[in-house]
């Protein structure tokens, strides 16, 4: 685990790779994971399955598709979905999104809230784009040969 400091200040626990990230949520009963990209990211892109972990990802949007503003909610979704899912007060949390790049922003706003172990998924869901542009082909969640289905 990386120590790191987003780029607005706030701290949060650290970078993890997918593979790390697994691990953890395999490790820790009540870990979760926080996928913020958007809906039709969800839909058409594909989610992580933790069914073998017997959990399941929680669903927030960072930023709203469509349009692209900031989730004014996302601190209390987030709040309330963790509760739910696991009844502990700062369980620690994973966050994916498409690179890794939201997931920072996510993780920072957390750690604000209190929360002490929020995790930043390195590469995030697909990874960076290659020399052609496309994503999915190095790095990320998929490319780790983790599990996920499609729409």
């Amino acid at each position: 685990l990386r120590q790191k400091d987003d780029v607005m200040g706030a701290g949060y626990a650290g970078d993890i790779t997918p593979k790390e990230a697994w691990n953890l949520l395999s490790e820790e009963p009540d870990a979760v994971l926080v996928d913020v990209r958007t809906a039709a990211e969800w839909q058409f892109v594909g989610v992580p399955v933790l069914n073998s972990l017997s959990k399941q990802p929680v669903l927030v949007e960072w930023i709203r598709f469509p349009g692209g503003a900031p989730n004014p909610e996302f601190v209390a979704q987030v709040k309330e979905a963790v509760s739910e899912a696991t009844g502990k007060v700062d369980p620690a949390i994973v966050f994916l999104c498409r690179s890794g790049q939201r997931s920072q922003g996510a993780a920072a706003a957390l750690t604000q809230e209190g929360f002490s172990r929020c995790y930043n998924i390195l590469e995030g869901f697909e990874g960076d784009k290659n020399a052609d542009g496309q994503r999915g082909h190095s790095g990320g969640w998929k490319v780790a040969g983790l599990p996920w289905a499609q729409g």
